[in-house]
C-alpha cells in the first residue's frame, strides 16, 4: 500500500493510539501532543478503531487522492496548453485589400535629453490585413481627434476602400457614436467597425506586431535629434516597411508586391 507522504499516522500508530485512549485510559489532549496530529485526527481514528479500522482512508483533498487522478490532471493540463498554443498559432488572411485594416496606438518615450516634465507623442499605426500595408503617424496626443486625424490621412492615402476598421476599446477609438470624431468619419465614409473583446487587447494581434516590429527596427535602432526628426525617420521606415521589407505572413512578398498581385497579377 502507498501511503503519501503527508500522512501522520501509520496503520500501526492508528492501532497503538486507539489502544492507549481505550485501554489506558489516555486522554486526548495528551494523544494529541504525543503523536502531534490534530484533535480531529484523532477523533476520526477512535471513531473508526471502534470498527476496528486502522486502515488509511482516502484524502477528502481530491488533489492527494491517488496516482490515477494526478495523471488524469496533468493530462488535462496538458491538453488545455495545446490548445492554447494552436490557438495562438491560428493564422489567418483577409481575401481582399480593405477588407479589415487594424489600428492600435502607442505612447512614445521622451527623446534623450527632454525634460520628464514634456509631454509624451503619440504612434498610431493602421495595418492592411490583406497585405500587411503599413500606415504610421505621430501625433500630440491620444484623443479621438487624433485618431480621427490619422483615419483621415489613411482613407486618403489608401489605394483601396476601406471597409472594416478593427481596433482595441480605446477611448480614441470608441464612444458615443454622436460626439465621437473616429466614429463618425468611419461612418461617414461606410467603413464598419470591429473592437477587441472587453480585456483581450491581443486579438489585435496584427497591429500589436507591427507596433513591436515598429520600436524594435525604427525607434530603438535611431539616435533621433528631434522630434521632427523622428517622424521623418517614420516616413522613411514605413516607406522601407512596405517596398522592400519583406512579409512571412503574405508568403515572403513585400506590401506593393501583394498589393501589385492582386490589383495586376499579369505584371507579376
Amino acid at each position: 500500500m502507498v501511503i503519501h507522504k503527508k500522512t501522520r499516522l501509520t496503520p500501526d500508530q492508528r492501532k497503538e493510539l486507539a489502544n492507549e485512549y481505550f485501554k489506558d485510559h489516555i486522554r486526548v489532549c495528551d494523544l494529541i501532543r504525543k503523536y502531534r496530529v490534530t484533535a480531529p485526527t484523532v477523533y476520526k481514528i477512535l471513531h473508526r478503531a471502534r470498527n476496528r479500522d486502522y486502515s488509511l482512508h482516502s484524502s477528502e483533498n481530491k488533489r492527494f487522492r491517488c496516482l490515477a487522478y494526478g495523471i488524469k490532471r496533468l493530462s488535462k493540463i496538458e491538453k488545455s496548453i495545446e490548445e492554447k498554443l494552436k490557438k495562438k498559432a491560428r493564422r489567418y488572411n483577409k481575401e481582399y485589400p480593405g477588407e479589415m485594416i487594424h489600428f492600435d496606438t502607442k505612447r512614445l518615450p521622451l527623446l534623450k535629453g527632454e525634460s520628464p516634465k514634456e509631454t509624451h507623442e503619440y504612434l498610431f499605426v493602421g495595418i492592411d490585413d490583406f497585405s500587411r500595408e503599413l500606415f504610421a503617424v505621430i501625433l500630440p496626443d491620444k484623443t479621438q481627434y487624433s485618431s480621427e486625424k490619422f483615419l483621415q490621412q489613411v482613407i486618403d492615402e489608401c489605394s483601396y476602400t476601406i471597409e472594416q476598421a478593427y481596433s482595441d476599446n480605446g477611448l480614441e477609438y470608441r464612444g458615443n457614436l454622436e460626439n465621437h470624431a473616429f466614429m463618425k468619419l468611419c461612418k461617414e465614409n461606410k467603413i464598419e467597425q470591429r473592437h477587441t473583446k472587453v480585456r483581450t487587447p491581443q486579438t489585435n494581434g496584427k497591429a500589436e506586431r507591427v507596433i513591436r516590429t515598429l520600436m524594435e527596427m525604427w525607434h530603438q535602432k535611431t539616435s533621433f535629434k528631434s522630434r521632427i526628426h523622428r517622424r521623418t525617420e517614420l516616413i522613411r521606415f514605413v516607406n522601407y516597411y512596405n517596398t522592400v521589407k519583406p512579409h512571412k505572413g503574405i508568403g515572403n512578398m513585400t506590401p506593393l508586391e501583394k498589393l501589385i498581385q492582386y490589383f495586376y497579377p499579369e505584371h507579376l
